[in-house]
């Protein structure tokens, strides 16, 4: 099983992470990384960029055609600063990698299932299901060649 582990903060946590130097923050988080990757179970992860950087913007789609705009972003706890995608055996799996993260008082990580084919039975005969398919297996194969 996929799942995803939204890392997200409250003012209270951005604000007590300011009282720990970034180098040991950093190295918190790669060793955390780093026993994911030794573990196998680790299939991608990054971290996000600040919301004031000029790069970040919001797609609208209440209007036609979506408007573009540089924000708002909403309240911290409705952000994320960064996710984990995992591969484990059981929900009970990703619980317990959840919960050796390295992160502090008031953050908190949101985890959730990756749907799979599985999730699709109903509409296995539909083109971009079967695409999907496909898709997958060359992104593995491409995995396993740069692997």
């Amino acid at each position: 099983m996929k799942y995803m582990m939204i890392m997200r903060a409250t003012d209270a946590a951005l604000e007590a992470s300011k009282s720990m130097p970034f180098e040991e923050m950093i190295n918190r988080m790669g060793a955390y990384n780093e026993s994911m990757i030794n573990a196998g179970v680790l299939l991608a992860g990054e971290g996000l960029a600040e919301v004031t950087e000029e790069a970040n913007f919001v797609v609208d789609f209440s209007q036609d055609p979506p408007l573009v705009t540089d924000g708002p972003y909403g309240e911290t706890h409705e952000l994320f600063n960064g996710f984990w995608m995992i591969q484990v055996a059981s929900k009970e799996e990703a619980a317990e990698w959840a919960s050796r993260c390295p992160l502090g008082p008031g953050s908190k990580l949101e985890v959730r299932r990756v749907t799979d084919s599985s999730d699709f039975e109903d509409f296995s005969d539909n083109e971009y299901i079967q695409k999907e398919e496909g898709w997958r297996e060359q992104e593995e194969k491409l995995r396993a060649e740069n692997a």
